[in-house]
């Protein structure tokens, strides 16, 4: 499963803080770009970031994508600024945080900008950031075998335009229920996926957090149930961890099929799994290769019905 196609990750990396009914952790590793790298090295460790922080990022956190093997040459430092921040209260609804704070800081004014040895990469995740900037990314990348990309409310409702000219560049398409709605004007999901295709994506992965996930192409419709799980302590991040892990598996899948799609799914649910089972990436540092070999059985076991 493992090959050497480079991974590319376009997002963030944030210091989160993040209340729920099991607890409150301060200070905490997060960012787009961090969950879908973690997930995605298990698959593939030719995985690297392409972010922005300041210089009051912590080195043990830095060290947390050295012990994962993930390549930080387009991880930014910005002497003197301060790293992207924010806060969530999942105390309400484990399904729709409230934001205490969002600091954007240095992310306000990211450009990315593709170190030149990383400008071949096969694989693309254009994590959720403004749809000009993911555009901007993809001006620099040679040839990618793949596109993800993911988005949401914000960039709909205040850039409709500028996400709906990328989508024709775009081979996966995530976004979650309510944002397939936003982005379609259509409430039924099957018409809202019809809808988001005839913008030009290949596919698309409607996101239905504890219930799952919908796959959308001209040729292929499939449903995945969310794996089981009797404790969630901290959903945030869960949507990335997916999508870093349906990517991975993808990379060394030989061939992008509908089973090697079907199968990226449940890997990216299993991932997903994971994640949420502890706060920020705590999770995933303690998964083992096996772990996630044997939760895949186990989920075929128990959705098998033939």
């Amino acid at each position: 499963m493992i090959r050497n196609d480079k991974i590319l990750i376009i997002g963030s990396v944030a210091v989160d803080c993040i209340e729920t009914p099991f607890g409150k952790r301060a200070a905490v590793l997060g960012g787009s770009a961090t969950f879908s790298s973690v997930s995605a090295s298990f698959f593939n460790r030719n995985t690297g970031i392409v972010a922005v922080i300041g210089d009051d990022f912590p080195a043990a956190y830095r060290a947390v994508f050295k012990k994962r093997g993930i390549d930080i040459r387009g991880l930014r430092v910005i002497p003197g600024g301060k790293t992207f921040r924010w806060s969530g209260n999942y105390t309400g609804d484990m399904n729709s945080p409230v934001t205490l704070y969002t600091h954007l800081n240095v992310f306000k004014d990211f450009k990315p900008s593709i170190p030149e040895g990383e400008r071949d990469a096969a694989f693309v995740f254009l994590a959720n950031i403004d749809p000009d900037l993911q555009g901007m990314v993809l001006r620099q990348i040679k040839n990618p075998s793949l596109v993800v990309c993911d988005t949401m409310n914000y960039w709909i409702a205040n850039k409709p335009r500028a996400l709906k000219k990328l989508l024709k560049r775009i081979d996966i398409f995530l976004l979650n229920e309510g944002e397939a709605r936003q982005l379609s004007g259509e409430h039924n999901l099957l018409k809202a996926a019809r809808a988001i295709l005839a913008y030009g994506t290949s596919s698309v992965v409607i996101k239905k957090g504890e219930y799952g996930v919908l796959f959308f192409s001209k040729r292929l419709m499939f449903q995945s149930p969310a794996y089981l799980l009797e404790d969630i302590l901290d959903p945030t991040g869960a949507g990335d961890t997916f999508a870093g892990g349906m990517l991975g598996y993808l990379s060394g899948a030989g061939r992008i099929n509908d089973a090697s799609i079907r199968t990226s799914l449940i890997y990216g649910t299993i991932m997903a799994s994971f994640a949420v089972q502890d706060f920020s990436v705590d999770a995933l540092l303690r998964l083992r290769q096996a772990d996630i070999r044997r939760r895949f059985d186990e989920f075929v076991r128990m959705t098998k019905f033939c």
